[in-house]
């Protein structure tokens, strides 16, 4: 029928038998013509529909439209010619075949179809269509075949179809064209180049390239990334799977409420459910404890299960699909390879095969790895999207979760723990979804694999899967033993790190002690453990990277060796051998990949069970508490009765209670009274039992515990309201902290660090204060908020804020407090007791009432006494410097102790007299309301010290040769070169094994079955197999050598970081933070023993790989080596554009993600406040942001890899490409063992290609780690530890201390904080050092030991200046008593005694000495008693005791005490006074007081201020004349020397 359509032979197979093969006309005008309309036809309703219903706003007029439509406009016009031509041609007779009439008209009707879908494009984001782009491919394909035989019949002086052929030619010129134009992207309204981009260059990635390009030009910043488009934001994802789980959920806990009524009907105890109004008979609530004890103590707790996987399956079901299509495709095409093999080495042995059969197999074998390589990668960039999207999804539904979690639910979580569901669990959800599919396809691969090879080598194949089996358990058993390794040495770091944090956090006790050395050994002690475990870790790791890699050799080895002996009749060709072996190699992949799958899977199975456990945990129940806008009251309590956790009983019971709009109420009673219940029932963060809560209005809350957020100062006040420059001063004003604000560096913006780290703890409960002041609600509940503050602070706090005449004095106040000389000025007081209001009244009517309240407050007054009283009326508020740190450089060094000496009477004497109070005050208010208010932004320069803490150095740019070179050498030279050449020896013995295989092959051709002599064929598997032998063994060995070569440079570089942290001086640790210290020991030597060596390893194996295939392929057809340099050229450009990007794309990654989970953390410590204000939604949306921002860095990562990928694969396909093509070439001198033996390896070639830069660029981020480990190693050291001079023996003899014009300061960049001090302290004088904070008072004890080396000036002990000497021999010879206890975890002995220098009599006898021999006595363990880390198993007197019996110890001539105002009771202060005064006498001893009465009987007094001193002399002389040491002593109520009754 369509010969007579075309009128000519429509097939003729004998066309295709001769070397000049050709199709016939008909089929090419008719077949080759339809398939590609009638692809654009199927298609197009279903694309033009898709565009209607998806309206967007249509876009502008863009050249590349204008030139797509007029091209198209011309080829209508060409069909329209070429319809004329035939109608003009046809005179009526009947001639012209009807084809020539239907293909223009046909022809007409599809380029209306273009230009109407062209057009319709411009209301798509994206221009080009998919379906457009490869309909021209495959029309300008299909119309080859018609182009050539066109040119052959014009060439045969066929003119008799001239003007036909000049119109095809315009017509497939033009389509060239539009096919060219479309792979350009047009511009699009969003940044975002992915969402416009063309077909063509989304399928290669091509729109990524401008960012790559940035990246290797310069370091790319966060704002170089693009956004992730809007279906991909965190709101969107979230919003999608939250309608998801709106129906999963509720099935799940139906199905929950089904197994524990089938539980509990089988249990048989059926307990009747309690009512909330019920009262609870005895026995039943005896039953129930038993009941929830034996719950406890039996499964774990139930929970709704199994929902979050269908509700994520919902959500991504499209990309699951789509992925699942392209991998399936994959997978087939795979297995097309090893048949085009096959095919190309039968046209090798055929000498009279057509030689345009051979380029028609190369070219098919591009063909095919090209569709391969665009699945695979676009398969791969849809799995990486899914697992990111996975990621955010779950990482934005535990924070969301987070903020509305009960408080019982809550409970079951630490902050640690719910920051780990969201970085751990999040992320090993998203490494599952990565390879999800595998689980199919590798079941797949391998049936097809073994199903290919039974057709190639018949049941021998079976010995080989045997074997590759076999392995498996051995690979199991191993990954067992490693595992147990791993554990064990897991414990090793946990117990390296404590230490190492320990030391970091005690460092200025090693260093005052001179302990250094003994705690430097005990840490390489348990590294050397941890570094053997690391060996036996590797050599395990060797043996499996032995048998991974001798697998394929094995299985090859015993298949061919078993086909060959089973039957003589089977012979090895080359067909069969290197077909088998792509087969093999085919089959390696999925058998590798199964174990970690299933390990992976296992893991992710762990973090959904723990994910649906918090998500579907249970929600805050507010119903309790209601909100009425037109109540009378401003908060009433009806029956309330509220408990933290049902299974106890209520803490706050049956309270009513009425507050009236603008009322100021106390609630006071004893600890434990449940006052702050009472105020968590009001917000809703109790589980209500009855009775309910009426408020009116919005709430502030101030907490008890004041949480502060990471930022500015004026961020925590604003707390995300708007500014109002007035309110705002108010506020300060009114909470005290004008006069924090002005010694604090920066003002209001100066940075507060994570939990408000570097502020005292008075300053923290002030900015709450503020924050709470500053937001204009209605209701005010005020946790205890003076608890933290001075008195007179409180005082002034109470008057300007809280009091009857305060900012607030028109809100509700709701006051807990333990200040009861606020009492009088209150509208109600509420007394609790045991969560219920026994009495409430005014303050008058309370005392008249005799009760509770009127005897609590008696026994307060007699205690308080004089003092107490006298502090609150002093009325002095205003004029004093509000107990701040007045000198920055103190700041870093000891916050806790700080937030202690604010807490003390001495700091505001020496202000008193120096200050014009309130005239002062005035001026400070203004200037810093002129400051803020007129300097522009970028004029604010950071002042000097307004940074506590450095931001970490983010390396930019390649890790410098140095630091290779650096690892390389703790290596060690010696090994390197073993190491590297048992690699190189391995490769050429796989060579080796290559050329072998195919000379036995070639066997074939020289012997038949019948005469194949048996020792020949033995001898060839004899060869074979020890060639694939010795390649294991020299593999085995390189493997174990770097084991030992990389374990050796481990190390060596901790022990260079060790060593020199411990000699890095004190200002080093001050502007440090320990967390960034502590990283260096965990993560960069974790990344340098186990990271490192793996991915050097790896890249070796690859480099050596690559260079192997293609010295190979060179080897047979040497012609390659002119292709092999062009394409060496486009590979390395690739990588080193790549690498630059996706390194810096990883820095990014790291760096959005702290952030992220620090504020997670904070979020999660700070709910109640949030809750309160009500700023979850704010907040949620911030997360949002922050997991945006991290996104967008990741999912440029994963294109990057893409962008890279596709590029590699394109080199490893002309690789292909290009060898298969030699072979057709240079058929005449080459064999089908040969081409066989070339091709097997360059099919290989393309994914070690992909390994390599993958490795390259692991390395280089791996090498990271050395890089910031070597920056530690250079940090600069304090002076030596020992020096030539060594001081005389005995020294100090005597105990004189001679200042002569001493200075010194902090840091190079700070002012002096002592400027000139001299004075001479003689031999047993009892010296007592007094000034306010900041006066100098500590820097002088760190000068004596040389933790702040002088500016100036000397200090000279006996006649020895102590510069002059080794660090260690002057340490070693003083002893301090510290101001706060710190010891180490480890034993009691220990701690008092590290290097074991004293017997045992003389240690029992310091502790008898301290009165702790008793307790010591009693522990079972006696001395060897362990201590918890910072001894947190003692009591803060008993550590204080401790650290006196050290220094009792030691029996050195001078003694500096710098006295403990840590919380020790009066009665051990007496102890430790008494000792000191009768075991010290013969000592030099100098005392730094901050209790005055502790120095009265000292033989002089030092007063300190501002660097300088004031006086000096006998306290007798200092109390005679009125100076700065007199109004201390009147202030503290000491009147004269023997007044110092304690």
């Amino acid at each position: 029928m369509l010969e007579k359509f075309c009128n000519s032979t429509f097939w003729n197979s004998s066309l295709l038998d001769s070397p000049e093969a050709d199709l016939p006309l008909c089929f090419e005008q008719t077949v080759l013509v339809w398939i590609p309309l009638g692809f654009l036809w199927l298609l197009a309703p279903w694309q033009l529909l898709h565009v209607y219903r998806s309206r967007n706003k249509k876009s502008s007029i863009t050249k590349l439209y204008l030139a797509k439509q007029v091209l198209v406009g011309f080829l209508l016009i060409l069909a329209a010619i070429e319809l004329a031509f035939v109608l003009i041609e046809d005179s009526g007779q009947g001639t012209v075949p009807a084809v020539r009439y239907t293909n223009p008209s046909l022809y007409l009707g599809t380029w209306l179809l273009v230009l109407l879908i062209q057009h319709s494009r411009r209301w798509c984001v994206q221009k080009d269509s998919w379906f457009l782009s490869l309909f021209w491919i495959l029309s300008i394909l299909c119309g080859t075949f018609q182009l050539q035989t066109l040119i052959r019949m014009l060439l045969k002086d066929n003119n008799s179809s001239l003007a036909y052929s000049c119109l095809f030619f315009i017509c497939y010129a033009f389509q060239i064209l539009i096919l060219v134009l479309s792979a350009f992207s047009e511009k699009g309204s969003s940044d975002n180049p992915s969402l416009t981009a063309s077909f063509l260059s989304k399928i290669t990635f091509s729109w990524y390239d401008s960012i790559v390009l940035k990246g290797y030009k310069q370091p790319l910043t966060l704002e170089d990334v693009w956004d992730v488009d809007e279906q991909s934001k965190t709101k969107v994802i979230v919003s999608k799977f939250e309608t998801h789980m709106v129906g999963e959920l509720p099935k799940a806990r139906r199905a929950l409420q089904r197994r524990q009524q089938k539980a509990q009907r089988n249990s048989g105890t059926k307990l009747h459910g309690l009512n909330k109004n019920q009262s609870q008979s005895q026995d039943v609530l005896v039953l129930e404890e038993a009941k929830k004890k034996k719950k406890k103590s039996g499964a774990a707790e139930d929970f709704p299960k199994s929902w979050l996987v269908k509700t994520l399956f919902k959500t991504f079901y499209g990309i699951l699909l789509k992925s699942f299509l392209l991998k399936l495709v994959y997978d087939t095409l795979t297995f097309l390879n090893p048949q085009l093999l096959k095919l190309l080495i039968s046209f090798a042995n055929d000498r009279d095969a057509y030689v345009w059969i051979g380029y028609l197999y190369s070219i098919l074998f591009f063909v095919v790895a090209l569709v391969q390589s665009c699945c695979l990668q676009y398969y791969f960039q849809l799995c990486f999207t899914l697992g990111v999207n996975v990621r955010t999804t779950i990482m934005a539904s535990v924070y969301k979760k987070a903020l509305n979690l009960s408080n019982r639910a809550r409970k079951l979580y630490t902050v640690g723990e719910t920051v780990n569901l969201m970085s751990v669990d999040a992320q090993k959800l998203m490494d599952v979804t990565n390879f999800i599919h595998l689980l199919w396809s590798n079941v797949l691969q391998i049936v097809l694999s073994i199903y290919f090879l039974w057709i190639e080598l018949g049941p021998s194949v079976l010995a080989g899967i045997g074997v590759m089996l076999l392995l498996i358990p051995a690979n199991g058993i191993i990954a067992t033993k490693n595992k147990a390794i791993q554990a064990k040495n897991m414990n090793k770091k946990d117990k390296r790190l404590k230490i190492m944090n320990e030391i970091l956090n005690g460092i200025k006790i090693l260093k005052y002690f001179a302990w250094e050395p003994s705690f430097r050994n005990q840490v390489n002690d348990i590294r050397k453990k941890e570094l053997k475990n690391l060996l036996t870790f590797g050599q395990m790791q060797s043996m499996i990277m032995f048998l991974l890699y001798s697998t394929p050799i094995l299985v090859s080895v015993v298949t061919f060796s078993v086909y060959v002996l089973v039957d003589s009749n089977n012979i090895l060709d080359a067909k069969k051998a290197f077909t088998s072996i792509t087969l093999f190699n085919i089959l390696r992949f999925p058998l590798g990949m199964f174990p970690m799958m299933i390990s992976s899977l296992l893991q992710a199975s762990v973090s959904l069970e723990r994910l649906e456990k918090y998500l579907g945990g249970d929600d805050l129940d507010t119903s309790a508490i209601r909100r009425d806008c037109h109540f009378d009251k401003a908060v009433q309590f009806s029956e309330a009765s509220f408990t933290w956790d049902r299974e106890t009983e209520a803490t706050v019971r049956d309270v009513n209670l009425d507050i009236m709009p603008g009322q100021l109420v106390a609630v006071v009673g004893t600890v434990g009274s449940g006052k702050s219940s009472l105020m968590s029932a009001m917000l809703g963060e109790m589980e209500n039992v009855r009775g309910h809560i009426t408020i009116k209005g919005t709430i502030a809350y101030v907490p008890q515990q004041s949480w502060i957020q990471n930022g500015t100062i004026k961020d925590n006040i604003l707390f995300g309201s708007e500014f109002d420059e007035k309110r705002y001063q108010q506020a300060l004003e009114a909470c005290a902290l004008l006069q924090d604000l002005k010694v604090l560096p920066g003002g209001d913006l100066a940075e507060i660090g994570e939990k408000g780290i570097n502020l005292s703890g008075g300053q923290k409960q002030r900015i709450s204060l503020a924050r709470a002041t500053y937001q204009n609600a209605d209701i005010y509940i005020l946790d205890d908020p003076l608890s933290a503050v001075d008195a007179h602070v409180g005082k002034h706090i109470f008057d300007k804020v809280l009091g009857p005449n305060g900012l607030l004095k028109s809100k509700t106040r709701l006051l807990v407090t333990h200040s009861i000389h606020f009492l009088p000025q209150v509208d109600e007081i509420v007394v609790l007791e045991n969560g219920t209001i026994s009495e409430k009244g005014s303050y008058r009517a309370l005392l008249a009432k005799k009760g509770l309240f009127a005897k609590n407050l008696k026994t307060f007054v007699k205690q308080a006494g004089p003092e107490g009283e006298a502090t609150v009326n002093e009325d002095s508020g205003e004029e004093d410097d509000y107990g701040l740190m007045s000198s920055v450089e103190e700041v870093p060094q000891d916050v806790a102790s700080f937030t202690m000496n604010r807490e003390n009477s001495l700091r505001r004497t020496l202000s008193r007299r120096s200050r014009s109070s309130s005239r002062h005050l005035k001026t400070l208010k203004n200037s810093l309301r002129t400051q803020n208010v007129n300097t522009p932004k970028e004029e604010k320069e950071l002042v000097k010290g307004q940074k506590l803490i450095d931001k970490e150095f983010i390396q930019t740019g390649k890790v410098k040769f140095s630091i290779y070179l650096k690892y390389l050498q703790a290596v060690g030279w010696c090994s390197i070169f073993f190491i590297v050449l048992a690699y190189v020896t391995s490769f050429v013995a796989l060579i080796g094994s290559n050329l072998w295989l195919s000379v036995w092959t070639s066997d074939s051709k020289t012997f038949n079955a019948s005469n194949y002599p048996a020792s020949q064929r033995d001898m060839r598997i004899g060869v074979y197999g020890a060639l694939g032998l010795t390649q294991g063994i020299f593999v085995l060995v390189a493997n174990i050598l770097s084991v030992y070569g990389f374990t050796h440079a481990s190390n060596i570089l901790h022990k260079q970081l060790l060593n020199n942290i411990l000699r890095a001086p004190m200002s080093f640790f001050d502007t440090t933070p320990i967390g960034r210290i502590v990283n260096r020991f965990a993560g960069d030597i974790s990344t340098v023993d186990d990271t490192l060596p793996v991915s050097l390893r790896s890249w070796i194996l690859c480099f050596l790989g690559i260079v192997s295939t293609l010295f190979m392929i060179c080897l047979a057809t040497p012609a390659f080596i002119i292709i092999v340099i062009p394409l060496g050229i486009i590979y390395v450009s690739v990588q080193i554009f790549y690498v630059a990007t996706s390194r810096q794309l990883r820095r990014l990654d790291s760096v959005t993600r702290s952030p992220l989970y620090s504020f997670f953390s904070e979020t999660v410590s700070g709910l109640p406040v949030i809750r309160a204000f009500q700023h979850q939604h704010r907040f949620l949306k911030h997360s949002e942001e922050l997991i945006d921002t991290n996104q967008k860095c990741v999912y440029s990562w994963i294109i990057s890899n893409r962008w890279l990928a596709v590029r590699l694969e394109l080199v490893g396909n002309l690789i292909v490409f290009f060898s298969s093509l030699m072979i057709v070439i240079f058929k005449i001198n080459l064999s089908g063992e040969v081409v066989g033996f070339v091709l097997s390896n360059a099919l290989n070639i393309t994914q070690t290609l992909n390994w390599l830069v993958r490795m390259t660029s692991e390395v280089e981020t791996n090498i990271v780690a050395v890089e910031r480990i070597n920056e530690y190693i250079n940090v600069e050291n304090e002076a030596p530890w020992v020096t030539e001079k060594r001081p005389p023996a005995g020294w100090p003899s005597k105990g004189e201390i001679q200042f002569n014009n001493y200075q010194v300061r902090y840091r190079p960049e700070l002012d002096l904080v002592l400027k000139g001090i001299t004075c001479d302290i003689r031999s047993q004088e009892k010296i007592g050092v007094v000034g306010r904070t900041g006066a100098g008072k500590s820097s002088l004890t760190n000068s004596l030991f040389r933790i702040l080396e002088a500016s100036g000036g000397q200090i000279i002990i006996d006649g020895v200046d102590i510069a002059s000497i080794g660090l260690h021999d002057l340490r070693e010879k003083l002893t301090i008593i510290p101001q706060d206890p710190i010891l180490f975890s480890g034993s009691l002995r220990v701690n008092l005694d590290p290097f074991n220098s004293y017997s045992d009599e003389e240690v029992w006898k310091a502790l008898e000495l301290v009165h702790l021999k008793s307790f010591v006595a009693n522990l079972p363990l006696g001395l060897s008693h362990e201590l918890a880390e910072a001894g947190d198993n003692l009591s803060i007197g008993q550590k204080q005791l401790l650290c006196l019996a050290r220094a009792l110890l030691r029996k050195s001539k001078i003694l500096i005490m710098d006295e403990a105002t840590a919380a020790v009771d009066l009665e051990t202060d007496q102890l430790i006074q008494i000792t000191i005064r009768k075991e010290f006498s013969h000592c030099t001893a100098i005392t730094i007081a901050h209790r005055l009465h502790t120095i009265m009987d000292s033989d002089k007094v030092m007063v300190l201020d501002n660097g300088k001193i004031v006086e000096f002399g006998s306290p007798e002389e200092l109390l005679a004349k009125p100076g700065p040491f007199y109004f201390m002593a009147k202030e503290a109520g000491i009147e004269n020397v023997n007044s110092t009754a304690l």
